[in-house]
C-alpha cells in the first residue's frame, strides 16, 4: 500500500514574539486588531512562534494562545518548548532546590511561585495579586498554597517573582547563584530562570527543528528577558513601550503595542 504524502512549501524564516507588552496590550487586555492582521499576513511565509515567560498552557494564558495560534511556543523562557500539542522539551527544577527556595522565601515574606494548569502556587500570594492589579489591572488567579507542590509531587519547570525587585533581586541571586531574575516591563516582578535557559536557547532549538537559519529570524520584545532573544535573532525589534535597556540593544525600535507597533515593523522590514 502506498502512502500519499504532501510537501509544504518552504518558509522564509521565523518570527518570534513575546506576549505581554508585545503582542498583548496589557492595559487594554487585548491583542490589537492590527497585530492580529499582521500575524495572519505573516503565516504564509514565516513561522509564527510565541516566546514568553508564561506557561501558555495555564488557565490564565491559554486563551491568548488561541488568539495567536502560533506554530510553536517557547514557554517560561526556554524551560518548556511545544509544537502544537507535542512537548518538544521540558526542564524540571530539582526538588531539593525548589524546597530550599521555598524555605528561604517563606522566611522573608518574598513572593515566588508558579502557575500549573488551573492552579497558581505562590508564597505570599497577596503580593502576586497586588502585582497583577498593577500590571494586568485584574487578578485572575486560583491561588493554592505553594507547599502543595511537594505534597502532590507536582513537576515545576520555572518560577516567577512579584515584589520590589530592586531590594530583593540581589538577595535572592546571592543565595541562589544558579538563578537569574529578569524584570518584567514596569518593574512589578520578574521571571526566575535557572542559568543556562533562555528564550535565545529556545530560539536555536526551534530553528533546528524547522530547518531555518538563525539569520532568517525576527524577534519582537519589550522586557529584559527578551534581550538575549533579540541579540540572537537575525533582526531584534523592540517595542516603543519597551524598557530602555531593551531598546538599546535592538536593531530597530517600532511603535508601542497600542499604536500598531507589530504591524508597522512587519511592513518596515517587508515581511508583509
Amino acid at each position: 500500500m502506498s502512502i500519499k504524502t504532501t510537501t509544504r512549501p518552504p518558509k522564509r524564516g521565523i518570527a518570534f514574539f513575546d506576549l505581554d507588552g508585545t503582542l498583548l496590550d496589557n492595559r487594554a487586555n487585548t491583542i490589537p486588531e492590527s497585530t492580529r492582521r499582521a500575524l495572519d499576513l505573516l503565516r504564509p511565509n514565516y513561522y509564527v512562534i510565541l516566546s514568553t515567560g508564561r506557561d501558555m498552557d495555564t488557565h490564565y494564558s491559554v486563551r491568548y494562545k488561541g488568539m495567536v495560534q502560533p506554530d510553536a511556543i517557547i514557554h517560561q523562557n526556554g524551560s518548556k518548548l511545544t509544537i502544537g500539542d507535542e512537548l518538544l522539551f521540558e526542564h524540571t527544577v530539582d526538588r531539593e532546590l525548589l524546597r530550599e527556595i521555598y524555605e528561604f522565601c517563606s522566611e522573608r515574606g518574598f513572593c515566588i511561585g508558579t502557575s500549573i494548569g488551573t492552579e497558581d502556587f505562590f508564597i505570599n500570594p497577596a503580593r502576586k495579586a497586588a502585582s497583577d492589579r498593577a500590571f494586568l489591572k485584574a487578578v485572575r488567579r486560583n491561588f493554592v498554597p505553594f507547599e502543595e507542590i511537594f505534597e502532590r509531587d507536582i513537576r515545576v519547570t520555572a518560577l516567577s517573582y512579584a515584589g520590589d525587585l530592586r531590594a530583593e533581586k540581589e538577595i535572592i541571586e546571592a543565595r541562589f547563584p544558579m538563578l537569574e531574575l529578569f524584570a518584567f516591563n514596569g518593574g512589578t516582578g520578574a521571571d526566575v530562570v535557572e542559568r543556562g535557559f533562555s528564550k535565545a536557547e529556545g530560539m536555536r532549538t526551534m530553528c533546528r527543528h524547522f530547518g531555518i537559519d538563525p539569520t532568517d529570524t525576527y524577534a519582537f520584545g519589550d522586557s529584559p528577558n527578551d534581550t538575549a532573544l533579540l541579540r540572537a535573532a537575525g533582526v531584534g525589534i523592540a517595542m516603543g513601550n519597551a524598557d530602555e535597556e531593551v531598546k538599546a540593544i535592538a536593531d530597530y525600535v517600532t511603535d508601542d503595542v497600542s499604536s500598531d507597533g507589530i504591524y508597522n515593523a512587519c511592513v518596515h522590514f517587508g515581511l508583509i
